[in-house]
């Protein structure tokens, strides 16, 4: 099994068929494990319903109740390296991301490098239909999070990722302390002091049209505080675990630029 895209979904019933029907509409043998927290709207129904068309192909595992957007990513990740997946996503229900995007990342992933970063920051990235508050908070959130962590990535908050299993099964999950949009900057720092190579591709980062947004005032603040606790804590924590003899480090290969 080579290919599984994460999709946590909590209330997502307008957005969760469209997002699937467009994944694997495209036939290119991705694998998607849908991570449900008991949404009350009936998303998880949805998903049923559409594993009868696509059985082999979409999973779906039922959490009890709302446990956090981190949270719902380690479960999956787990659940895809028991299964052996090679290539492993996060992804948004709400077309934020585009499924379209799934293969570049997928084959920077498979020449460039050991995470791949679907970056709203680096030459050719943009955001639509976001507010110049959000704009502004994101950038400077970024910033602040490339001046405290010295961690080499334009876009460290992003949602829109691939890994290889070795990166996944390398880093210890339990010294991943956040739930919010501080997991997705830890989930990176960790890689990257792992010695990962990490690069980002450009994407258009579109906000919602349907659903309620997922942000809130908690998770500025988680992600504001949580930078700092990265950082202190990178101090302490053991970052060189050793890696299976079998992996090759992506620096190995060619470079080239996907666009």
């Amino acid at each position: 099994m080579e290919k599984l895209v994460v999709i946590p979904t909590y209330n997502e019933s307008e957005n969760i068929k469209p997002i699937l029907h467009a994944i694997f509409g495209m036939d290119l043998n991705f694998h998607v494990l849908v991570v449900d927290d008991n949404s009350p709207d009936g998303t998880a129904a949805l998903v049923r319903e559409i594993q009868k068309k696509y059985p082999d192909q979409l999973f779906l595992q039922v959490r009890e109740g709302k446990q956090g957007l981190g949270t719902a990513y380690i479960y999956g990740f787990r659940w895809a390296i028991d299964r052996g997946y090679r290539y492993i996503f996060e992804m948004d229900a709400d077309f934020s991301h585009n499924p379209k995007d799934l293969e570049r990342l997928y084959q920077a992933c498979a020449y460039q490098a050991d995470v791949v970063v679907g970056s709203r920051y680096v030459k050719g990235g943009k955001t639509v239909n976001w507010s110049r508050y959000r704009n502004v908070l994101s950038k400077g959130g970024a910033l602040y999070t490339r001046i405290l962590t010295w961690m080499p990535v334009k876009d460290p908050t992003a949602g829109f990722i691939c890994y290889r299993k070795e990166v996944l099964e390398t880093i210890n999950f339990d010294q991943i302390n956040f739930v919010g949009y501080a997991f997705q900057i830890e989930m990176k720092f960790a890689a990257w002091k792992l010695g990962f190579k990490v690069i980002e591709i450009p994407i258009t980062f579109v906000d919602r049209k349907f659903g309620a947004s997922k942000m809130n005032k908690n998770i500025v603040k988680e992600g504001i505080l949580g930078v700092l606790k990265i950082q202190w804590q990178s101090m302490f924590k053991n970052y060189r675990r050793k890696v299976r003899n079998s992996f090759i480090p992506a620096s190995t290969f060619r470079a080239e630029v996907l666009s």
